[in-house]
């Protein structure tokens, strides 16, 4: 079960508190900024029918600030060397009271919202009458899109003094937000703080881990609570106290941080800000309190740094071993896979039966089946063929040259002191990849193969397959390295955790979507290898051959459509698209059962739909077809639609596989310079843009970075340096006596 998708459902009516640390900054002084990005996204939320009731502190330090203020300019020099007395809170939260209700009615006002003020005091809610008609009002003005702004009354409550007395129905503005989601029956209860959430212990503890459900039985006594509020009442304590009483009595309840800026989020039908949209949506964000929390969570289960830790720790250790032993690991995996095929095939069917019947797209369920790409998604009789085919790239690796600790240049500094760089891997690998189980494979073989340690998280959709591969693969390797080489990542919840671990985890290679590879770029620090959707053109030139033509194109678009190298737009030199060629080509590719889709030149003459976009993938049996003037405007053209996307604000380079179709050897080769993607072509399918066919044995994915590695990534792209250098009791100081030489040795051929 995933937990933060269960509390979202049918959720409605949401109390949101923000406490004293939120709405005021460092100075004492409200933080108009953030308030008001707040209440933009409340707007948001209230316009989508959402019922918003707002609990708020902050009164009383505003009102501190101010007459603190007040007070130092009515002092004089003697008044100033006196000692000082604190002022009366009740004071403070009257003055403070009404500067904040000034303030979140010229905000609200500023976004055409209506917003209602509501002072209680712990007494009222003895009165059961008072009970009844505090639901009669707010469900009145909720009726009327008014949002509630609720804070206890400090001025006149019978406590002691604010923040002092903790006793009765509720005992701070945490506690009354619990009480109100309980009496006015809402749908959840949202706790925005200054902090991510509810930590193992002191947030500023680098030990400290973020707990994203929290779980009576396992946490309550085992939390360490950092300092109270640098104002307010309680801090996280109070918190923690309030969420589990609101859920205990049936109301879900998130702590969170609410982030100030303004980089809307979307959710349903409109855009949200920040954290409050995505809580809304059901991402895993904060700290999530639920009283079915304990049925969710295995309790013995590895935490994300746990698991990176054990891969870093296993991959030292496959380091370590021979060349010979690491071969031996890839040759029995390949062993195991041909030996387990049958159970292998028994949940890879189940994944397909899944798919199937969740009505998943024909593009994601052909990329599921383990077997050949010409298969029948109904049909497993190539099955066998498949997996032989995985355990040949697996030997393929094996009988590669060994890669680690090759010696990439050697140079003779001074008289006996010997430079050398030699490869050696990265360290701990995050592979994220969607539905295609056998790249599971092919990434294991890899990273056992470059020494790296490796964490990966497959598609939900694939989950029976990639399990079995995975204890498959890791049930042949060794003790002496340990099974924890390669761990599984089981949820996508835990993806966040991973992506904060920059001081274990070395490389990050998404392999998926543009928004999935965005995504990943936008929330981490790590290094990410950018492995996005690929929109393949194919030119054809006016120079072309057609029978030629004819081939490649067919090939590039139905050997495999679901693939990311296969073709996905086919440009035609005007000349040619006037002559029958044109037409021959769209017969041939309408006989193959492709959709055509066409740009502005292409439709009008073709009489086919018009695209709204040239930046599509299809992954299936269809394509984009436009007319241009020349080789130029080909290139032109791929370098506007096939090059940058924008998702969420992050630009990154996409140009995958291009190719040209053309006799005349001028024209191709401009075409092939000017062209500024991860392969071009010239007279050759797209789908020859493969690990496995470019010779690397497998590959992680195809990179349409520029920086690290480019195109298929192997073994190589999983590899850096390091600088050996040999001496003789050398020393520096200052340069004195050396005698730089500098001269490059060439190594004998071993």
């Amino acid at each position: 079960m995933d937990p933060t998708r269960v509390f979202v459902k049918n959720v409605k009516r949401v109390v949101f508190k923000v406490g004293t640390a939120v709405v005021t900054r460092s100075d004492g002084r409200l933080a108009v900024g953030r308030v008001g990005a707040i209440f933009e996204q409340l707007e948001a939320l209230n316009s989508q029918g959402y019922e918003i009731i707002l609990v708020t502190s902050g009164a009383v330090g505003a009102g501190r600030q101010r007459l603190k203020y007040r007070k130092l300019l009515n002092s004089s020099f003697a008044d100033l060397q006196k000692p000082q007395v604190e002022i009366d809170g009740k004071a403070c939260a009257a003055v403070g009271q009404n500067g904040l209700m000034a303030l979140y009615d010229s905000l609200f006002s500023q976004l055409d919202i209506t917003s209602s003020q509501l002072l209680v005091t712990d007494n009222d809610f003895k009165s059961t009458d008072f009970r009844t008609q505090l639901s009669q009002t707010v469900n009145s003005l909720l009726a009327l899109r008014s949002i509630p702004i609720f804070n206890e009354n400090d001025a006149i409550s019978t406590r002691r003094a604010p923040y002092e007395d903790s006793t009765g129905i509720f005992w701070d503005n945490d506690s009354l937000a619990a009480l109100l989601a309980l009496e006015l029956k809402a749908d959840l209860l949202v706790l925005l703080s200054d902090v991510e959430g509810l930590y193992s212990g002191p947030p500023t503890d680098p030990n400290s881990k973020l707990i994203h459900t929290y779980i009576k039985q396992k946490h309550l006594g085992a939390i360490t609570f950092g300092d109270k509020s640098r104002v307010g009442r309680g801090g996280m304590t109070a918190k923690v106290k309030a969420a589990v009483s609101a859920a205990d009595s049936g109301t879900p309840v998130v702590i969170a941080r609410i982030h100030p800026d303004l980089c809307f989020h979307f959710l349903g039908s409109g855009f949200v800000a920040g954290n409050i949209g995505k809580v809304l949506e059901g991402q895993r964000i904060g700290t999530l309190f639920h009283k079915d929390a304990h049925a969710w969570v295995t309790f013995n289960e590895f935490t994300a740094r746990e698991m990176a830790d054990a891969a870093r720790d296993c991959s030292m250790r496959l380091q370590s071993v021979s060349s010979e032993e690491r071969n031996k690991i890839l040759l029995n995996i390949a062993d195991a896979l041909e030996e387990k095929q049958d159970l292998i095939k028994v949940e890879n069917e189940a994944d397909v039966a899944a798919a199937n019947d969740a009505g998943y797209e024909e593009s994601l369920i052909s990329r599921l089946v383990l077997s050949p790409a010409k298969a029948s998604i109904s049909h497993f009789f190539k099955f066998n063929a498949k997996i032989s085919a995985l355990a040949k790239s697996v030997r393929t690796l094996a009988e590669m040259e060994e890669p680690i600790g090759r010696v990439v240049t050697k140079t003779e500094l001074a008289d006996g002191l010997i430079l050398e760089k030699t490869t050696c891997p990265l360290g701990v690998l995050l592979i994220i990849f969607e539905s295609r189980p056998d790249a599971l494979v092919q990434i294991a073989s890899l990273a056992i193969r470059s020494g790296n340690g490796l964490l990966l998280k497959g598609g939900k959709e694939a989950r029976r397959t990639n399990e079995i591969l995975h204890k498959v693969i890791t049930g042949v390797i060794p003790e002496t390295v340990g099974e924890k080489l390669i761990g599984l990542v089981t949820s996508k919840e835990e993806i966040p955790d991973l992506l904060k671990l920059d001081d274990v985890i070395d490389l990050v290679i998404p392999r998926g979507s543009n928004r999935l590879v965005s995504e990943i770029k936008s929330s981490t620090k790590i290094p990410v290898l950018g492995h996005s959707d690929g929109i393949c053109h194919v030119y054809v030139d006016t120079s072309a051959n057609m029978e030629m033509a004819k081939r490649i194109i067919m090939d590039s678009k139905l050997d495999y459509p679901a693939a990311c190298n296969a073709m996905e737009t086919l440009l035609v030199h005007q000349d040619f698209s006037s002559s029958e060629g044109l037409q021959d080509l769209v017969v041939e590719l309408s006989h193959g059962g492709v959709t055509l889709h066409g740009g502005p030149r292409a439709s009008a003459r073709l009489k086919i739909p018009e695209v709204q976009t040239f930046h599509h993938e299809y992954n299936t049996r269809a394509c984009t077809i436009e007319i241009v003037d020349d080789v130029k405007a080909a290139v032109d053209h791929i370098r506007k639609h096939g090059r940058h996307v924008y998702n969420f604000a992050v630009p990154f380079f996409a140009g995958h596989t291009e190719c040209i179709i053309a006799e005349d050897k001028k024209t191709a080769e401009y075409f092939l310079q000017h062209i500024d993607s991860a392969a071009v072509f010239h007279n050759a399918s797209t789908r020859f843009c493969d690990g496995m066919r470019f010779g690397l044995g497998a590959e992680v994915g195809i990179s349409t970075s520029k920086i690290h590695a480019r195109g298929p990534v192997g073994v190589e792209g999983l590899l850096t340096t390091k600088w050996v250098l040999r001496g003789n009791g050398h020393i520096v100081k200052g340069d004195e006596g050396v005698i730089y030489t500098h001269k490059k040795i060439v190594s004998s051929p071993s």
